[in-house]
C-alpha cells in the first residue's frame, strides 16, 4: 500500500495537467535529436522530478521505469572510502552527490566519469546517450561544480546531465551557460485544491466544502507533495473532512512553530540553550537546516513587529548563507536565533 502522493504521481507528459505550456516546451525538447544539458529550478513541490521522471519516459519509454537501488563506494583520496545511494536503469542514473558534504567533488569526478565512459547496452534505444539526473545541484560545493563542468564539457557526446534545484543563485555561471535553464513554478492554490479534489473523488473521501481544500492548499503553501500527505493525514484521523477540521502540521513543524513563540516570549540565554536542544533534535531526524531556519523565520515574523522584522530577515539571509559555506550548521542556527533574541531585546 503505497501513499496517496506515489500513487497519484503523473508518470508521463499525457498525465501532467499542470503548466500546460512547460509541459509541451518539455515535450519538444525530448522529440528532438540532441538533447541539451537540463537545469530545473523551482520551489518544493512544484513538479520538477515529476517532470524529470516523463522526461525520461518520453525518451527511452517504460524501460527508464525499471529501475534498481544502490550502494556504491567511491574513492576520496588516500584510504577513505565514500559511500553514496544511487537509482539507475539501463538509460539513466539518479545521484545526490551532496550526501557526501563537502567531498562531493569525488562523486562527481569518479561516478560521472565512470558512467561517461561505458556505452549505452541496449543496441535498439532511441538515443545513444546516459542521461543523469543531479538531485540538489544548488548544494554542490565549487570543486563539486567545476569538476562537473568539465565533465559536461569532454563527454558531451555520450551523456545527459539533467540538474534539479530549488534555487538558482549557488550554482555557479559557467554551469548555468552550459544548460538550458527551466524554472517550474510552484502550483496556485486553486491548482492544488483541483488535484485533491480528483484525488478525494478517486479514494472516495467524503469532502463537505471545497473550502476544506482550499485550506490544505494554503497551508502547504503551494507545496503540492505536502498538500497531498496532508489530505492523506486528515483523510486517517476522520474519513469526513469538514470545514472546521483542522489540517495536521508536520511534528517538526509543530516543534519548530512552538520554538519560534518561545523565542518570542523569552529572549534570553536559558532560552537560548534549549532552543540549541530542540535544534540538535531537528537535525539528528534529518531536517535541512535551511529547512529550519526558513520554517522558523516564517513562524517569527506574524510574532513581532513591523521595526522588528526587517532586522531578523537580514539575519535569515546572513545565516543561511554561512549555512551553506560552513559545515557545522547547528553553529549558524544557534547564531541566527542570538541575533533574533538581540533585536527583540534591543526594542
Amino acid at each position: 500500500m503505497s501513499l496517496w502522493v506515489h500513487e497519484f504521481r503523473p508518470s508521463n507528459f499525457a498525465e501532467l495537467d499542470l503548466n500546460e505550456r512547460l509541459t509541451d516546451n518539455l515535450r519538444q525538447l525530448c522529440t528532438e535529436e540532441e538533447l541539451p544539458h537540463l537545469l530545473l529550478y523551482g520551489p518544493p513541490g512544484s513538479g520538477k522530478q515529476t517532470r524529470v521522471g516523463a522526461c525520461l519516459q518520453e525518451l527511452f519509454g517504460a524501460g527508464s521505469r525499471r529501475i534498481k537501488i544502490e550502494s556504491r563506494q567511491l574513492d576520496a583520496g588516500g584510504s577513505k572510502k565514500l559511500e553514496i545511494t544511487m537509482v539507475s536503469s539501463v538509460y539513466h542514473v539518479e545521484i545526490t552527490p551532496s550526501e557526501a558534504g563537502n567531498q562531493d567533488r569525488f562523486v562527481v569526478q569518479e561516478l560521472l566519469k565512470e558512467i561517461a565512459q561505458t556505452q549505452q547496452i541496449d543496441q535498439n534505444a532511441k538515443h545513444r546517450y546516459k542521461v543523469v539526473v543531479i538531485n540538489e545541484a544548488d548544494h554542490l560545493t565549487r570543486e563539486a561544480q567545476a569538476a562537473l563542468r568539465r565533465t559536461m564539457e569532454i563527454y558531451t557526446s555520450n551523456l545527459r546531465i539533467v540538474m534539479v534545484a530549488t534555487s538558482l543563485s549557488p550554482i555557479m555561471e559557467p554551469i548555468r551557460s552550459r544548460t538550458l535553464l527551466v524554472r517550474v513554478p510552484a502550483p496556485s492554490e486553486d491548482e492544488i485544491a483541483k488535484v485533491l479534489q480528483s484525488i478525494a473523488a478517486a479514494k472516495r473521501v467524503s469532502v463537505q466544502s471545497d473550502a476544506v481544500l482550499h485550506k490544505i492548499a494554503a497551508t502547504s503553501q503551494r507545496n503540492m507533495r505536502k498538500a497531498i500527505l496532508m489530505l492523506e493525514a486528515m483523510y486517517a484521523q476522520n474519513e469526513q473532512l469538514t470545514e472546521s477540521a483542522v489540517v495536521p502540521l508536520a511534528d517538526w513543524e509543530a516543534v519548530i512553530k512552538k520554538e519560534a513563540f518561545e523565542i518570542v516570549k523569552s529572549p534570553t540565554t536559558s532560552k537560548l540553550a534549549e532552543v540549541r536542544g530542540t535544534n540538535y533534535e531537528l537535525l539528528s531526524h534529518c531536517i535541512p537546516p535551511q529547512i529550519i531556519l526558513r520554517t522558523l523565520l516564517l513562524q517569527i515574523l506574524p510574532l513581532v513587529d513591523a521595526k522588528a522584522a526587517p532586522g531578523i530577515i537580514e539575519a535569515a539571509a546572513l545565516f543561511d548563507h554561512r549555512i551553506r559555506l560552513g559545515t557545522k550548521a547547528i553553529f549558524h542556527l544557534e547564531a541566527f536565533v542570538a541575533r533574533v533574541m538581540n533585536v527583540l531585546s534591543s526594542r
